[in-house]
């Protein structure tokens, strides 16, 4: 048979208990307060001392996976150390020989001159031939555009423009303009663009332009 719980008796208990007097209490006011501290007890624990270690703890699973794809990256990376080696030495390969392409400053003469001869080698009348402004100086060689007007037939600067291509050094030609004359021959006014390699003070004073311009951006 189940026990009736007395409720008007439990507050006339807790109406008639003197909280300043522990000594004094019934057994159910001092049932309640034990309750109150054993639930309390744990989550003082959780918000004083546990929430933060559960928050290290979930930090450091965090760092834990980070850690561990650092581990993979640079695993892989050292495996293929020797594949990079070797990818890099190829292109320092590619880049000097492309660098050889360029002359230095001293064969520019002779580069402007080779392109003169093409032209004239394929019977066209140059009436235009010099440098269009100053050089354009990038990061490790600079570039000379030069304005070209030269007069002939179609095919003759067809020919033209194949053989300044095939020249051992790197020329480009652009803004290309054709025009008929009134003889019946075309004029072409190109811009053509040859690259030299900066010499070593060039470089080194290019450096120091580009440090001082980002030192005075601060």
């Amino acid at each position: 048979m189940a026990m009736a719980i007395d409720f008007k008796k439990i507050a006339e208990d807790f109406k008639a208990t003197n909280w300043r007097d522990p000594g004094s209490w019934t057994a159910i006011p001092k049932a309640v307060v034990l309750l109150a501290i054993v639930t309390a007890l744990p989550v003082m624990g959780y918000f004083g001392l546990w929430q933060g270690q559960l928050e290290e703890l979930e930090l450091g699973k965090a760092n834990e996976a980070k850690f561990k794809q650092d581990y993979l990256n640079k695993k892989k990376q050292a495996v293929n150390l020797d594949l990079h080696k070797q990818q890099l030495r190829e292109i320092d390969t590619q880049f000097g020989a492309l660098l050889k392409q360029l002359p230095n400053r001293s064969q520019m003469d002779a580069l402007l001159v080779d392109i003169n001869q093409a032209g004239l080698g394929r019977g066209l009348q140059f009436e235009l031939f010099k440098p269009a402004g100053q050089e354009i100086v990038r990061d490790f060689y600079a570039e000379l555009p030069i304005t070209v007007k030269v007069v002939g037939v179609y095919h003759d600067m067809g020919a033209f423009a194949s053989d300044v291509g095939q020249l051992s050094r790197i020329v480009t030609l652009n803004d290309v303009a054709i025009a008929a004359a009134k003889d019946g021959t075309l004029v072409m006014d190109v811009t053509a663009r040859t690259f030299r390699y900066l010499d070593d003070d060039e470089v080194a004073a290019q450096r120091k332009a580009a440090a001082g311009a980002r030192k005075g951006r601060r």
